[in-house]
């Protein structure tokens, strides 16, 4: 219970845990919590957009994999976002130059991981968000509309200091407060990361055709441009988000122009088989880099979402790693009060350490290596990769394999990535 400036205390028997950032793994993470164990835990997310009435929409949209919406629809989250969700029905992918007048297919998977279920779904991050923040305070989660300033253990409890002064006294703080964390910082908790030579640049295009539930992936020599079915929509009727990667130093100038240079620029990427476009939001830009934490934890403290671990776009699998470390965590921590231990001690540390560090550690090197291979325009590096994508898409059973690793079925799945409850 946060009071006036001075510390709160626990309330009858119940843990207390703080959570720094309302993101979507924060939320989650806050969302499952409460769920599985009521009113033995109370949670509170601290975040000053929750204070913010004036704030631009958020206009990313998310490729969210089959095992993530099973989490969602275990919290109850998923029949709220459905009516806004794009199947993936079919990727594919091509590498060629910008200017080469023909793409070839060198390789396109399709099907469903289950009767009725494709590997993945395109939402709009705003309605996502929403709907966990609504979820999130029906479930008892309090929010809470300023950031933690520091986080400071004791030998019991830790306390979470916000900027008015006030404080709040728990058995733990997940800092989820995104890859430039200071809560991670002031817990010298060491970094190891690099920052790559490209930009993304996201938008949301509208196009006269239907993509019938079709990505593809288009690997240029600057980094890939993905197209990203949307729901029906926009001035033209049909939307795609893109992701756009592209050296930084050619970023000013392809942003410097107005709508029409932007337009043209999309459209030398984009292609013209889905007829006419048009942009339904402007052109943003953003660093890439890749990061990871030496530790995912300090005393008291966890690390969460990209606080923990940042990886390059390429395989749109982000936000999937993040929602599969909140399951993680939720699931140590749940496992951890249930045996009636301190969920701010060394067992749910080294329970979620162990359960996520080879996972993160994988897809943040695969991620990579494909950024490195793909953005690589010597001959005989396109020869031997497309060679190697061609005989991929000859291989039904390796199909199979990269379905379900895009999926996020493969390996060991926490509780609630398989649709289970904690």
């Amino acid at each position: 219970m946060v009071q006036g400036d001075g510390v709160s205390g626990r309330r009858g028997t119940a843990r207390e845990i703080v959570v720094a950032g309302g993101g979507l793994p924060g939320l989650a993470l806050a969302l499952a919590l409460r769920q599985a164990l009521g009113e033995a835990v109370r949670v509170t997310v601290c975040d000053p957009a929750f204070g913010r009435t004036d704030a631009p929409p958020d206009l990313r949209a998310y490729a969210v994999a089959a095992a993530a919406r099973r989490m969602l629809a275990r919290l109850g989250v998923w029949d709220a976002v459905s009516p806004g969700a794009q199947p993936i029905r079919q990727m594919v992918i091509t590498d060629s130059r910008l200017a080469d007048p023909v793409r070839p297919t060198f390789l396109t998977f399709e099907g469903e991981v289950a009767e009725g279920e494709p590997f993945a779904h395109m939402i709009e991050g705003g309605g996502l968000l929403a709907a966990l923040r609504e979820a999130a305070v029906a479930s008892g989660v309090v929010l809470e509309p300023s950031p933690v300033a520091a986080a400071v253990p004791e030998p019991d409890r830790i306390t979470a200091r916000l900027p008015d002064g006030r404080s709040i006294r728990a058995d733990l703080v997940v800092a989820a407060d995104g890859a430039r964390s200071r809560l991670r910082e002031a817990a010298g908790i060491g970094w190891v990361g690099w920052s790559y030579p490209q930009s993304g640049i996201v938008a949301t295009v509208a196009h006269e055709r239907d993509h019938e539930g079709r990505a593809i992936e288009h690997f240029l020599p600057s980094g890939p441009f993905a197209v990203l079915p949307l729901p029906p929509g926009g001035s033209l009727g049909h939307r795609s988000s893109i992701v756009w990667t592209e050296r930084q130093s050619e970023v000013p100038a392809l942003l410097g122009g107005g709508p029409d240079e932007a337009l043209m620029e999309v459209e030398r990427r984009f292609g013209l088989g889905l007829g006419r476009l048009a942009l339904e939001s402007p052109l943003k830009a953003y660093p890439l880099s890749f990061g990871i934490a030496r530790r995912f934890g300090a005393k008291r403290l966890l690390l969460l979402g990209d606080a923990a671990h940042v990886i390059h776009p390429i395989a749109g699998q982000g936000l999937n790693l993040g929602l599969r470390s909140a399951a993680a965590l939720a699931e140590a921590l749940t496992d951890t009060m249930r045996l009636g231990l301190d969920p701010g001690g060394p067992e749910a540390l080294e329970t979620y350490e162990r359960s996520r560090r080879f996972d993160t550690l994988a897809m943040g090197a695969a991620t990579d290596g494909l950024n490195r291979l793909f953005s690589n325009d010597a001959l005989p590096v396109r020869l031997a990769r497309d060679l190697g994508l061609g005989l991929v898409d000859r291989l039904p059973g390796l199909k199979r394999l990269f379905i379900r690793e895009a999926a996020g079925l493969r390996g060991r799945q926490p509780r609630l990535m398989r649709g289970e409850a904690l």
